[in-house]
């Protein structure tokens, strides 16, 4: 049996990027496919604001103080997050597809932060300011006592899984998500779920980060419950596999995803991708793939506050009999 290599990508001065995607960045860490990447990520939010609500400075991880005092700022932008990597797959190419085994997610840190921003978020006429709550984590129990007596399971996720982009779009932010992946937000995205996401340059170069302790579908005010996070990846590539848009496969269901400022056209892409899938995949006509998106097919709202907005559809794989 091939026996695969692992790594451990931390983030530091040299292995993160802030609030973009380019297909010129240098890698920080090259591999094979099949090879393992255990990716550790720190959020967008200052150590002094933790410290300003009353969290011990020692919960506050010393990478995440390194990097918001010496990071080139010169260097940050358009986008907020802080992204580790990337990662260059060694054999990905433009047409093929990057496969994403999501094997773990660990919250690192027992804190975390919810923020409206002014003018953004679904409701900016209603709450035209600035607000952050932080917030402790119970890692024990997974849960948030989020307000007196109101406690939140935690389901830990990447808000951004991305490749670079095409190099004609040269540098775009981590904020929109898009045929790069990105800052779907997607809470599909967990330990078990496998990520498709279309190779656009050589290599792939794959990044992560936004680590979300918990969020609704569309993420109503901007953020979720941001965090620390360390996750475990596999990664593999599917050669000739040329994929339009992002989808994901969990253990019970088929995801195909829809991305545009419109979300009606957003729906529209999730469908056709659907309809897409079950034609190319499963077999059916495209009449009868369209009869299942109405019959079974759930459509969520994955977000609606990153300019371009998210659906994806949800296939369950339980109509389809086994034999």
């Amino acid at each position: 049996m091939k026996s695969h290599a692992s790594y451990l990508l931390k983030p530091t001065l040299k292995t993160v990027h802030w609030g973009y995607y380019q297909c010129n960045l240098t890698p920080a860490l090259t591999i094979k496919p099949g090879d393992i990447v255990t990716i550790e990520a720190v959020t967008s939010t200052p150590p002094e604001d933790f410290e300003a609500a009353g969290i011990e400075p020692s919960l506050v991880p010393s990478a995440h103080r390194e990097i918001w005092r010496e990071y080139d700022v010169k260097d940050r932008g358009p986008g907020s997050h802080l992204l580790t990597g990337p990662i260059f797959i060694d054999g990905a190419e433009l047409g093929d597809t990057l496969e994403v085994h999501i094997k773990d997610i660990k919250i690192t840190a027992p804190i975390g932060f919810n923020r409206n921003k002014l003018g953004r978020g679904s409701l900016p006429e209603d709450f035209p300011y600035y607000g952050i709550r932080i917030l402790r984590l119970d890692l024990e129990k997974m849960t948030s006592e989020v307000l007196p007596r109101v406690v939140v399971p935690l389901r830990p996720f990447f808000g951004n899984l991305g490749v670079a982009p095409t190099a004609d779009q040269g540098r775009i932010s981590s904020g929109a998500p898009g045929i790069h992946g990105g800052n779907m937000d997607n809470k599909e995205l967990i330990p078990g779920t496998v990520l498709y996401l279309p190779v656009h340059i050589k290599g792939a170069l794959f990044s992560a980060g936004d680590g979300h302790a918990v969020q609704g579908d569309g993420e109503s005010n901007v953020s979720a419950l941001e965090t620390f996070v360390q996750g475990t990846f596999q990664f593999f590539v599917r050669k000739g596999r040329r994929l339009r848009w992002p989808r994901a496969e969990t253990p019970t269901h088929y995801i195909t995803m829809g991305l545009n400022e419109d979300l009606d056209i957003a729906t529209k892409i999730a469908l056709r991708e659907m309809i897409d899938y079950l034609h190319e995949d499963i077999g059916m006509s495209v009449e009868h793939a369209y009869m299942m998106t109405s019959l079974v097919v759930d459509l969520h709202v994955t977000q609606v506050v990153n300019i371009v907005k998210g659906v994806h559809a949800m296939l369950p794989k339980s109509v389809f009999l086994k034999g």
